[in-house]
């Protein structure tokens, strides 16, 4: 994570958008400056591909709830129209009208909601809620709100339920983003303070009065459960459902590092992490914190779909820290344990390590001299001060 303080400020974008006038529909599209967002460095907590699912919703008349959560910028075709109407990339509700004749508007308390079960648990850093191509037909203001929940918990599937009716007797929900007015084909960002980051399971999202939002993105560190981690004793120590966190890499050009630790292989070079081409005599690399301090036993690097454009050797180096503090940036500090080997194109490498790699919080693959890397897995287990520090992030707070 950059070191720069992250703002506490929403980041909106009020108003409709300009009716849609043909070419590039992004060209107009409002959107905050990611460098001016640090928390959106962190993984997506609600992505797909790691387990998120919309479950429930008051109303998808116009567009399914699923898209919410759908990896990658929404996508617009001008000419896509359906029995229902425009065919939207997104969630899309019906428009809602008042109790009678005299009172044709919406009560001003009126809203559809959805409920988002994130793919891995975690503390929420950031929201973006994303109105991408909806231009007339955008909500006038979000809610979000966030909850813990047990595993097994039963929420309500029935989309004519009353809004009280999402929430279970035993839950506990906190508000994180207050009800904001926001803008048509627009990314709007919210910072979340400090005081709201415990551990989260669900969200809440709620459209006033209704309309369509394309993507909402929740972005944290990762709380697994660790009764399971437990139970599977050895596991991949750096993936991401498993607590795993990609802290920093040289080179974000193409694709995100934080692909490197989801689940499964990447299906196309996109769902990857690779670099432009060097035109000098560095090398890239990747930093990773482990879901806990332990013992690496052994190491797969994929560069699955990379066939022109795989890195030509890769090395691998531990470091070994105490709670909290920052992994140095000088790689002389690290220790090797995966000398400089060879790697193939579209090959899972496979490498067991030696019985005396010591213990250690982070790791370091370092990759020369540029190229692109699917999936990295350490497998090991936690130490027993590893396991003390997964029991105690299970109900932890970060303040």
């Amino acid at each position: 994570m950059p070191e720069s303080p992250e703002r506490t400020t929403p980041t909106v974008f009020p108003g409709a958008a300009a009716p849609y006038g043909g070419g590039d529909p992004y060209a107009d599209y409002r959107a905050p400056d990611p460098a001016a967002l640090p928390f959106a460095r962190l993984p997506d907590l609600a992505d797909r591909r790691v387990g998120g699912s919309v479950t429930a919703a008051s109303d998808e008349f116009f567009a399914e709830r699923e898209n919410l959560l759908v990896p990658g910028p929404a996508r617009f075709d001008p000419d896509a129209f359906g029995h229902k109407g425009k065919i939207m990339d997104g969630w899309e509700t019906r428009r809602r009208r008042g109790r009678s004749a005299a009172r044709p508007h919406p009560e001003p308390e009126a809203h559809d909601w959805a409920l988002i079960r994130l793919g891995v648990p975690g503390l929420l850093h950031g929201l973006v809620v994303d109105t991408a191509h909806f231009r007339g037909n955008h909500p006038r203001a979000v809610r979000v709100e966030g909850a813990e929940l047990p595993a097994d918990a039963e929420l309500p599937v029935d989309a004519d339920a009353d809004a009280a009716t999402t929430r279970t007797p035993a839950a506990e929900w906190t508000e994180l983003v207050p009800v904001t007015e926001v803008g048509g084909h627009a990314a709007h960002a919210f910072p979340l303070p400090a005081a709201t980051r415990r551990r989260l399971t669900h969200l809440r999202l709620s459209q006033y009065p209704d309309g369509g939002i394309a993507r909402l993105r929740a972005h944290g560190e990762p709380r697994p459960d660790p009764g399971w981690l437990a139970a599977l004793g050895t596991f991949d120590l750096v993936a991401l459902e498993n607590g795993g966190l990609v802290e920093d890499a040289s080179d974000r050009f193409y694709s995100p590092p934080v692909h490197t630790v989801l689940p499964g292989r990447s299906r196309s070079m996109e769902e990857g992490w690779e670099t432009r081409r060097r035109r000098d005599t560095g090398h890239d690399w990747l930093r990773y914190r482990l879901a806990a301090r332990g013992v690496l036993a052994a190491v797969a690097i994929d560069t699955g779909n990379y066939r022109g454009n795989a890195p030509g050797w890769a090395e691998l180096a531990v470091w070994d820290g105490r709670p909290g503090e920052p992994a140095p940036s000088d790689p002389a500090r690290w220790r090797r344990v995966l000398p400089r080997t060879r790697l193939l194109p579209d090959t899972v490498h496979r490498f067991v390590l030696p019985n005396d790699t010591p213990p250690a919080t982070h790791a370091r693959l370092d990759v020369f001299p540029d190229g692109g890397v699917a999936r990295l897995r350490l497998y090991g287990t936690p130490t027993e001060d590893g396991w003390r520090q997964l029991r105690a992030r299970r109900g932890a707070h970060d303040h």
